[in-house]
């Protein structure tokens, strides 16, 4: 069964009374990255106020390059292999050889 929206009509497409052309694509996504506050106002009167920070080591990927990596073992994965195309300066163990 599918969830029903607030039109009753079941379906996941846009109204046509809705008109995003002046809206912003990313427009609040450096924001995001550095962390956001998000203010709550709750019925019976009171606020509740969450801080909420990217954790360390976290990436946030583009709309277009998610759609080619569902997760993040295939992000890892698609790394490792450009990793091993990055010449190494000399000098420098690589990490095959340093696990030999």
């Amino acid at each position: 069964m599918s969830k029903r929206t607030k039109s009753g009509t079941g379906s996941d497409e846009l109204l046509p009374h809705y008109d995003f052309k002046a809206g912003v694509h990313g427009k609040h996504h450096r924001d995001y990255q550095r962390g956001h506050r998000v203010t709550i106002h709750k019925t019976d009167g009171t606020t509740v106020v969450q801080n909420f920070k990217l954790e360390e080591g976290a990436v946030v990927l583009a709309q277009d390059v998610r759609e080619f990596f569902p997760d993040s073992d295939a992000v890892n994965r698609a790394l490792r292999a450009l990793i091993d195309l990055i010449p190494r300066k000399r000098g420098r163990a690589t990490s095959k050889s340093q696990a030999k």
